[in-house]
């Protein structure tokens, strides 16, 4: 996918997948895992890393 460095940052870094409806939200990990962060179309508090294809 990426080949350099910096777009696979751009890509990848801090990227979340909410698990009930799909959005994107860039977030930063520790509040992710903290339970901080909500998806901003359901309110859901489960997010999951963007995928590396």
């Amino acid at each position: 996918m990426a080949k350099f460095p910096e777009a696979n940052a751009r890509l990848f870094h801090n990227i979340f997948v909410c698990k009930r409806c799909k959005s994107k939200i860039r977030a930063p990990n520790i509040k992710v895992i903290e339970g901080e962060i909500k998806c901003r179309k359901c309110n859901n508090k489960t997010l999951r890393p963007k995928r590396k294809k």
